[in-house]
Formats: structure tokens, sequence, C-alpha cells
């Protein structure tokens, strides 16, 4: 096994057990509005695993090589470490109001410095980029596809509920936030 899949097994495990840690101690607390979630969490925890192995699954048994050369898997891996990092980094700044169902707490404030001052959601937005950076180091169109696909329609349904939680508690304040900010990518999405 060479230097680069050893980091690649280890970025997946590493992926695998800080998303554990977060379903399992950043939960809501009692006295949080648990209503929100519509079960976003359960579909989450659905789609990203199911994901993450049917695109493993594809890459060993079909043959669609999104480029014949090694650069893509170094990109995919350095899209899957951006992502976990920046994942937790930005886990990291919402503190307390960072929870793995949507809910909205008592003193609950909408976060709009650091990255938030660009994106509503960029925590999804970099789980999508280590989605991407699976797809992208298997280097297969079909691994591609089944690696982002699911996880972008389950944070896409999620977005909206958690956006609607949020313009319920917020008003105007949040609807004026998302009209200076986008969903996933900066300035266009």
């Amino acid at each position: 096994m060479n230097a680069l899949s050893t980091i690649f097994y280890i970025s997946m495990a590493a992926w695998f057990l800080t998303e554990f840690l977060y379903k399992n101690i950043l939960k809501s607390g009692k006295e949080d509005q648990k209503n929100k979630d519509k079960s976003t969490l359960n579909l989450l925890w659905l789609a990203i695993p199911f994901s993450i192995v049917t695109s493993i699954i594809v890459s060993y048994n079909t043959h669609f090589p999104i480029v014949n050369t090694i650069w893509i898997l170094y990109l995919g891996e350095l899209f899957i470490l951006i992502g976990i990092i920046v994942r937790y980094i930005i886990i990291r700044s919402l503190g307390k109001y960072f929870t793995v169902d949507v809910t909205i707490r008592q003193d609950h404030k909408i976060k709009k410095e650091g990255f938030y001052r660009y994106l509503r959601h960029p925590s999804y937005a970099f789980s999508l980029l280590t989605s991407l950076g699976l797809g992208l180091y298997l280097n297969n169109w079909l691994s591609l596809i089944f690696a982002f696909v699911p996880p972008f329609l389950a944070f896409a349904y999620r977005i909206k509920v958690e956006e609607q939680a949020l313009e319920e508690q917020f008003g105007e304040e949040y609807r004026e936030y998302r009209k200076t900010t986008k969903k996933l990518i900066p300035f266009i999405y």
C-alpha cells in the first residue's frame, strides 16, 4: 500500500469517527425545540453511508475513469481532508448552537461572521466537499455520482427544513440574511 492510499484510509476512518462523535455528542438538549428536524438526521445517516459504500463498490466493479492521470487521486484526497478539517472548524465556531438535529436553542442567534458571512450552510458545504473528494479519489464517473448526489439531495432537503425553522424563529432578520448569502457555494449557489 502506498502513502496516498494509507492517507485515504486514515482520512475515511477520521471522517466516519468525527461524524459518529458529532451525532452522539452534539444532539439537542431537553430544553431545545426538537420538533423541527423532520427526520433529516436519519435521512443523512442513510444517504451518506449508502453513498460511500456504493461509490466504493461501483469503483471496484466498473471502469469509467474521469481522467487517466494520478493527479485526480491527490485532488480527491485534498478535498476529503479540507472537507473534514474545515467542517470541524465550522462546527467549533458555532459552539453550543451546532446540533446534529435541526434545533432552535433558547438563546439562539443567527451567526453572520466567519464562513457564515458568505454561506448559510458552510458545514454542509464542506461535508459535500468531502463527498466530492471521495468521488474524485475513486476516479470513476459512476462513483462520483454515487458519492455526491445522495448526500447532496439529503442536504438539500435538510436545508429546506432548517431554513423554514430559522425563518419561523427569526422572521425578517433571517430573510435579510438569506438575501446577502448563498446556501453552499460562495457567490454562486
